[in-house]
Order: C-alpha cells, then sequence, then structure tokens
C-alpha cells in the first residue's frame, strides 16, 4: 500500500494546484485526517490504537497478496450528501485514499503480471520497499490539527467510529511522517528494488488526475462523483 507520506503527497498536490474550495474541501484539516482513516485502525501504522478493524471493512477488499480496495463501494455507503448537501471531508479524504489503495496496487499487480514476477513475501517486500523509497522523494510539510471542526466530524463519521485518543495518535505519527520525510528526503533517483522511477511517477500522475477528477465532479453536483474508474 503506499504509505501515508504518498497519500499526504497527493493532497497537497490537489490542494496546491486546485485550491480547497474548487475540489469541495470545507476543511483543509479534516480532509488530510480523511486521507489517513482507513489505516487507523487496521494495526500498522498507529501504536497503542482502542481496537482493531479488519482491513476487509475498512478497504472493502479481501486482504489479498496485493489488494485492490473497491472505492466505488465505499463511495456509495458514505458518500450520499447530508442534510447541508455536503460530503463531509473526512468521507471525502477516505475516498481518496482508497482510490489510491486501489490504483497504486492494480497498477503493480499488472506491472507483475506483464514481467513475469511471481507473488509471494519477497516481492511483497521489494514493492513496499519501492514504495517507501519514492514517497521520499516527495515534497510534504501538511499534517492534520485536530480543531474543534474536525473532532465535530469525527464524531459523525459513518463507517465506524473514531476515538478521540486515536486521532491525536494518528496526527502525532503524522508529524514525525512529516519531519521524517523531510530529514531523509531523496532529490536523486533511488535504487528500486523492482519497480521504476517511470512507473511510479507517472502512477503518482494518474492518481491525482482520478482524485482531481472525482472532487471536481462532486463540486458540480455530479450524483455518481465517487464511481467514476
Amino acid at each position: 500500500m503506499p504509505s501515508w507520506n504518498i497519500h499526504t503527497a497527493h493532497a497537497e498536490r490537489l490542494l496546491a494546484k486546485n485550491g480547497a474550495d474548487a475540489l469541495g474541501i470545507c476543511d483543509v484539516d479534516a480532509f488530510l485526517l480523511g486521507n489517513l482513516l482507513p489505516d487507523l485502525y487496521v494495526g500498522y501504522m498507529v501504536p497503542n490504537i482502542s481496537k482493531k478493524i479488519k482491513y476487509k471493512d475498512t478497504h472493502l477488499a479481501s486482504p489479498d497478496f496485493v489488494p485492490e480496495p473497491r472505492f466505488w463501494e465505499f463511495f456509495e455507503r458514505y458518500g450520499t450528501p447530508g442534510p447541508d448537501g455536503k460530503v463531509s471531508d473526512l468521507v471525502l479524504g477516505s475516498w481518496a485514499h482508497l482510490v489510491a489503495d486501489h490504483d497504486y496496487n492494480m497498477r503493480t499487480n499488472d506491472y507483475l503480471l506483464e514481467h513475469g514476477i511471481a507473488p509471494g513475501t519477497e516481492t511483497r517486500i521489494k514493492k513496499q520497499s519501492d514504495f517507501d523509497l519514492f514517497g521520499r522523494t516527495l515534497d510534504i510539510s501538511l499534517s492534520p490539527h485536530i480543531t474543534p471542526e474536525v473532532l465535530r466530524q469525527c464524531a459523525t463519521y459513518s463507517p465506524y467510529p473514531l476515538g478521540e485518543q486515536d486521532i491525536r495518535q494518528a496526527q502525532e505519527v503524522m508529524e514525525g511522517i512529516v519531519r521524517e520525510n523531510s530529514e531523509n528526503h531523496l532529490d536523486e533517483t533511488p535504487p528500486y528494488l523492482m519497480l521504476t522511477d517511470e512507473f511510479l511517477s507517472s502512477l503518482f500522475e494518474q492518481v491525482t488526475n482520478r482524485i482531481r477528477a472525482g472532487l471536481l465532479a462532486y463540486t458540480a453536483g455530479d450524483p455518481a462523483w465517487g464511481a467514476r474508474r
């Protein structure tokens, strides 16, 4: 799966190029947090969380070798606007996270098939190492602030209940990732183990464009904004 630095880089690219208003984002901190939420309760990213939720429930995908989360199903379940005519920024961010997970993993599965690379533990480790290296080539600077508005949206998050302490711990983890990405930033193409810079760079643009298209469709009032494949 893409690391949180990659998810945040997508969010930052969208905000920098389009702006929150054009994308239908009311609260940037909530959107940034939403981009992390699907991983919160899986048990890998945040230590000492209050509970665990199965991957198949947080990502709507079977935890296969390289799973492909069904972001369109997440949209169908949770993407309906509320009484104010808006979808919560947490849901928009979570949807964006699942779009990224789906596309990175789908394209990686295609890459493995095209290059005759067999699945297995070694391949999985190489894939994740390459994702991590690529994440360190990206510039990120934002982590979500846990404001009263963010907590208000957390209290009404539809997919599953969110604990305030869990949210605050996720924010601390993200702050550490931002610092680490800056301190260990890679200015040159790293020595990837399996994937290539061309593959990862083009994939980053593809995912950014897919998320952008969905959010712009949302602001335009398209009822099927999150089902675009």
